[in-house]
């Protein structure tokens, strides 16, 4: 029979993941075939997938390309109309996939599915990177139905339904495969960090849409590969963050919002001095001058189209630091 899913698992030296993860991914993922997309790994992690997972099959990178380039390449020689894509620290649940492969086939409209992440070290909360499906703000800072920055809800099934959302998350990411070659995959600038939000804007702007189901439920390490105080994160997730804003904003709105996001940026900047995060402080800077020689570039890349209305709330900057609005439902109406 042939499969209309595939179960693609990125790895870069990841062997204690594979072994911990991979088990539940393969018993509960019949409905795919399932990958593991290797970035060139020093340890033995071939090895192990060879021995104890014989029916998972391996595409081997030349290099560590990072998440977004990583996929790209491994993606070329994948053909189901369907890619899942899951960070390899994802524990599955059973029949996770039945309601993916339903609402692809029956909503023509919908291009990406994220399914409802909790956290496993926690597995009563919401996890940080995806929640229960992303939005964001109108200067480009991303939040969660279930994760507004820091602060993560508890699962109370206040969250169980499926609904259009802005971004999906990359720790379990699903799309169909024309539309991930349409949009010629992530952006492999980003390396790793919001290569998905760019994606899902980039496929709003044309028209197609991600939505959320908690019918299916995973749960999500998170931080494994590079956690919260790794100031290369901050770095990524700085720059990137203003690259997809040059990207995507609308022609009207870009010089205001980004000139405003560089204020912020900087706020944030002087925070971490504060604290005494001064490697912090520094990234913040560095990933400002990467942006700035990379703006002619990213230019270019803009689509025909950016719409108007992408973003949920006006600053969630604003309703949480300030304001001390800290649940999602709270800040649909409390915009600056």
């Amino acid at each position: 029979m042939n499969k209309k899913i595939a179960v693609v698992i990125l790895n870069w030296n990841g062997k204690k993941l594979l072994e911990q993860f991979l088990p539940s991914i393969v018993s509960y993922s019949d409905e795919a075939t399932i990958y593991v997309a290797d970035n060139a790994s020093t340890d033995n992690s071939i090895a192990i997938i060879k021995e104890q997972f014989p029916s998972v099959t391996i595409i081997q990178n030349a290099a560590n390309y990072g998440f977004a380039n990583g996929y790209n390449i491994a993606l070329q020689s994948i053909e189901e109309p369907y890619y899942a894509l899951v960070n390899s620290d994802i524990e599955v649940t059973e029949n996770w996939l039945v309601p993916i492969l339903s609402m692809f086939e029956t909503e023509k409209t919908t291009g990406i599915i994220q399914p409802k992440i909790l956290d496993y070290k926690n597995k009563e909360y919401f996890e940080y990177a995806g929640a229960a499906g992303g939005f964001i703000d109108k200067y480009g800072y991303p939040f969660c139905r279930g994760r507004v920055f820091e602060t993560l809800e508890k699962d109370n099934h206040q969250y169980d339904d499926e609904k259009d959302i802005f971004w999906a998350s990359g720790a379990c990411f699903f799309i169909r495969k024309e539309i991930y070659r349409e949009l010629n995959g992530f952006d492999a600038d980003f390396f790793a960090h919001q290569e998905e939000i760019d994606l899902c804007w980039r496929a709003y702007n044309l028209g197609y849409y991600a939505k959320y189901t908690s019918k299916s439920v995973v749960y999500h390490v998170g931080g494994a590969t590079l956690n919260h105080a790794n100031p290369k994160k901050t770095f990524l997730n700085f720059r990137n963050s203003l690259l997809m804003l040059i990207k995507n904003l609308p022609k009207s709105k870009l010089f205001s919002v980004i000139f405003i996001r560089l204020v912020l940026d900087g706020l944030a900047g002087i925070q971490f001095v504060f604290q005494g995060k001064f490697s912090h402080c520094f990234a913040i800077l560095k990933a400002h001058f990467h942006f700035y020689h990379l703006i002619i570039s990213n230019l270019k890349k803009r689509g025909a189209t950016q719409k108007n209305s992408y973003f949920q709330t006006k600053s969630i900057v604003y309703n949480y630091f300030f304001k001390k609005i800290k649940y999602f439902q709270n800040n649909l109406n409390n915009s600056l």
